[in-house]
């Protein structure tokens, strides 16, 4: 199979502010249809004469709405195309969706099916009308705190009748979907693999197959400021941008074939704030701890980050709370507490209720009963063990009665054992000369070293998983 052009794009313009309070737009794939789009156009390919035709259309031909309510979710599609010898598609859906939340686990599921639909395909003098339309979805989301991860699952069967009055045309259309899936404030990928089964009056069937997928992300680059007499010398800068690529596949009765899909959305740019700490000139971490420091993650007044100083716990849970962007927003109508989450956190303490969300959500609990130690060092495998619940991955360990590969696995508490092993599994960290040294304190710039990998696992590993893996490798 010819391979997927690969385009490292992203969705829409993202501002990443200090206080982190935009949300993140949804990668989406419109349907099951493998069609690409962008902010102006939309392709898509159409098989039903045995003959691959490319169907084309502006943004406003293709109007896409969700609404939920009373735990019910209807999905409208409006889709209006044009072929490149004056051949028209019109289509028009609606999807209703039961929506159950299982909020005890952070689950929920929505089951559907269609219940209105119209499609016409006139091509030349013939035009295929659909005459019916079955249609069952479901959709499974797990809602971690630092990422959601969905899978879906479409079985759907078309009928379609030509308008020859003399020798009407059926074609029946047999198409199963699935569909993998993640989204959090870095980043976002839906991959979607389709198989069509075409059926024909005269006994002849075709095959097509899809992979579709839609990925948006984030990076960070840096910016010189060319004048020498500045007062800084340079600073960091956003680009956000998203993209679709499609692949049909096809084996027909007249001919077979690869058409490859491809549209990138409009790069954005966003200046950051410029980190002017004095005690970085020389230190390894210097480009991390910016990083940090630009994007608001850490904030620190002083112009001394003092780097080598043990990290405090209060201070990486912060830190961890804006790096997943925790909703911290109060709700104005509902009862403030005047008790304080921890005895010893003063409620009043600032960023006090990311440390709340992140209890809440099971990132953080306490070293005894209601006690944080919120100046307490950060340890190596309590850092490990934020991650990993961050990311809701500690199922990803063996079952229990394993061994760690590190020489000292001994010293590492059970509380943590099984997110060190996935952390060191997913490169957020690693031991040195064979040992994870879990109860040593991590360093202001090894914590800082530590967040930003975790970003990247989010921005890039799991793109590479949910895109790459999935269309070139399996």
């Amino acid at each position: 199979m010819k391979k997927l052009r690969i385009a490292f794009l992203f969705l829409t313009s993202f501002i990443i502010l200090a206080a982190f309070k935009i949300s993140p737009v949804k990668a989406e794939i419109v349907d099951i249809y493998g069609g690409i789009q962008n902010e102006y156009t939309y392709e898509e390919v159409v098989f039903i004469t045995g003959k691959p035709i490319v169907f084309t259309g502006t943004s406003d031909d293709v109007k896409v709405t969700e609404k939920e309510s009373k735990g019910k979710l209807t999905e409208t599609y409006k889709i209006t195309l044009e072929g490149p010898n004056g051949e028209k598609l019109t289509r028009n859906f609606t999807y209703v969706s039961d929506v159950t939340n299982y909020d005890q686990i952070g689950q929920s599921t929505a089951n559907g099916e269609v219940t209105k639909y119209t499609e016409k395909i006139k091509i030349g003098n013939v035009t295929y009308e659909l005459e019916d339309y079955q249609y069952s979805k479901g959709r499974i989301t797990d809602k971690r705190p630092a990422s959601d991860y969905f899978s879906g699952n479409v079985i759907s069967r078309k009928t379609y009748v030509t308008n020859s009055k003399d020798d009407p045309e059926t074609v029946v259309v047999n198409i199963e979907s699935r569909s993998y899936g993640y989204e959090n404030f870095w980043g976002a990928t839906i991959t979607q693999i389709t198989d069509y089964e075409f059926q024909y009056d005269n006994g002849k069937i075709g095959y097509v197959q899809n992979k579709a997928s839609t990925t948006k992300s984030r990076t960070l680059n840096y910016e010189e400021n060319t004048p020498s007499l500045s007062s800084f010398d340079g600073g960091y800068a956003v680009i956000s941008a998203a993209n679709t690529i499609s692949e049909y596949t096809y084996d027909l009765p007249k001919n077979s074939g690869n058409i490859d899909l491809d549209a990138e959305y409009m790069s954005r740019i966003e200046r950051l704030i410029v980190p002017k700490f004095r005690d970085l000139s020389a230190h390894g971490a210097k480009d991390d701890i910016e990083k940090l420091y630009s994007l608001g993650i850490l904030d620190d007044q002083s112009n001394f980050f003092s780097p080598n100083t043990p990290m405090q716990r209060y201070d990486f849970a912060i830190a961890i709370g804006k790096a997943v962007d925790l909703r911290v927003l109060e709700d104005k109508k509902s009862k403030k507490s005047t008790t304080s989450i921890f005895a010893d956190v003063n409620r009043n303490e600032k960023d006090y209720n990311y440390l709340v969300t992140a209890v809440e959500k099971g990132i953080i609990t306490g070293t005894e009963p209601n006690k944080f130690i919120p100046n307490g060092s950060l340890t190596r495998q309590q850092a490990a063990t934020i991650l990993v619940r961050a990311l809701g991955l500690e199922n990803k360990a063996p079952d229990p009665g394993y061994q760690t590969a590190y020489s000292d696995d001994a010293k590492i508490s059970d509380y943590a054992r099984d997110s060190v092993y996935v952390a060191t599994e997913l490169g957020l960290m690693s031991g040195s000369n064979g040992k994870f040294n879990p109860k040593g304190a991590l360093t202001r710039a090894q914590a800082s070293q530590i967040i930003m990998r975790f970003l990247e696992y989010l921005e890039n590993d799991l793109q590479q998983n949910y895109r790459d893996d999935i269309l070139f490798f399996q």
